[in-house]
């Protein structure tokens, strides 16, 4: 049994290696369109590998997926967070976990990732060949032959393709001429713009928990926010970005915002607090003796925004004035016009259509004996290491069933 993966990023290591182990007569071949191996592991969290998240419930990890979370549910049952953090630990490369529940490698060090898939491949006698892009497959009887740009052809029993999101639909079109549906890509996980916005001034704060809001597409998230020199990030935005994905760019990246500086604090109960205060302390200044804790640099612009003067006392402080506070701590509104990727961790939402593949073992409903594994798939998760247990998932189980005979 010959079996070639299509893609040398997680998905691709694992599910090769997953084959190999599954099946020690097989002989298993890597090729790699570019000439770097594991690009995205490299780069992920900051150059320390965010491996995956501490979530061992599997109903609770599913959640995580904008698109794909029924499908995953099946799969996580057979290779979960916890099926990995055995595995790594199992090649002695310990995982911590950080307050937010992400999960690292103990070095702090991408490479300790890239090195053990690296070793492990190698142990495994796995052929890595890098330059190789494929721009056709075949299909035969029982077997596939393989075009690769350089000319060289490669026949094999099986193929597992692991080719990463693409930016465009275009890049991935062989795959549709084997009768697969993709779904159109457009990025997930993205930050948002705010073009010379004062609000940018700001940039370097962080306030936890808001609930951010866009009211037209009915999406809201609640978590951390964090101000930019180009405008909103932190992981409400990242969150929102991801489950919005396809709502918004069919909006161009154009739209409103809302945000909630106290998070679930309602009008009446906000109002009554400042009007409590206002009523009981009426020489007291009023950055002075404010209910509400937020960064200083940040009142100060919501004073300001409210066209409040906050030395003033709160005898001075009429009504309307304490309304509009009032609209800019709860409906804080801006106006979103494009979008900034996050940090290089490129994900996409679209690929192939998940009706098509079996998750059981990753197969192709189409055509026997091709498989699918990561981000190929219309499968994206959010920002904190679901993306590379989607792709450890299914490239385990895209492994183990392309090795059985």
């Amino acid at each position: 049994m010959k079996i070639v993966v299509i893609g040398g990023g997680a998905a691709g290591f694992f599910a090769a290696i997953s084959a190999a182990n599954a099946n020690a007569e097989a002989e298993v071949i890597i090729l790699e369109k570019t000439a770097k191996l594991l690009q995205k592991v490299k780069i992920s969290g900051g150059g320390r590998c965010n491996v995956t998240h501490a979530c061992f419930d599997l109903k609770q990890l599913s959640l995580s997926y904008p698109r794909g979370e029924k499908h995953l549910k099946s799969a996580f049952s057979r290779f979960s967070t916890t099926d990995t953090v055995a595995w790594f630990e199992s090649k002695k490369v310990k995982l911590k976990t950080e307050p937010d529940g992400r999960m690292f490698p103990i070095t702090d060090d991408s490479q300790t990732i890239i090195d053990c898939l690296m070793k492990e491949a190698k142990r495994l006698k796995i052929e890595i060949l890098n330059n190789k892009e494929v721009r056709r497959i075949e299909t035969r009887d029982t077997s596939f032959k393989l075009y690769i740009a350089d000319g060289e052809n490669i026949e094999c029993s099986k193929v597992i393709v692991t080719t990463g999101g693409a930016p465009k639909s275009e890049q991935i079109n062989w795959i549709k001429t084997l009768g697969h549906e993709i779904i159109d890509p457009v990025p997930s996980l993205f930050t948002f713009n705010l073009p010379n916005n004062p609000l940018n001034e700001l940039s370097g704060i962080a306030v936890n928990p808001v609930k951010v809001r866009i009211p037209e597409l009915k999406l809201e998230n609640t978590g951390p926010i964090m101000i930019t020199h180009w405008g909103l990030s932190g992981p409400s935005v990242l969150r929102l970005s991801s489950f919005g994905a396809r709502l918004i760019a069919d909006k161009n990246y154009n739209f409103e915002i809302q945000i909630s500086w106290l998070n679930d604090k309602k009008e009446e109960s906000c109002r009554n607090e400042l009007m409590n205060i206002k009523a009981a302390n009426p020489n007291r200044q009023v950055n002075n003796l404010f209910p509400f804790k937020l960064p200083a640099r940040l009142l100060d612009y919501l004073f300001e925004k409210s066209e409040i003067n906050s030395k003033l006392n709160w005898a001075e402080i009429s009504k309307d004035q304490v309304n509009k506070l009032v609209q800019s701590l709860l409906y804080d509104t801006y106006q979103i016009e494009g979008k900034t990727g996050f940090k290089e961790e490129f994900v996409t939402c679209g690929g192939v259509n998940l009706n098509e593949v079996d998750f059981k073992n990753m197969q192709s409903r189409k055509i026997k004996g091709l498989f699918f594994a990561g981000e190929v798939l219309d499968i994206d998760g959010v920002t904190g290491g679901f993306n590379f247990q989607a792709a450890w998932t299914t490239g385990f189980l895209a492994g183990t069933g392309a090795s059985a005979i």
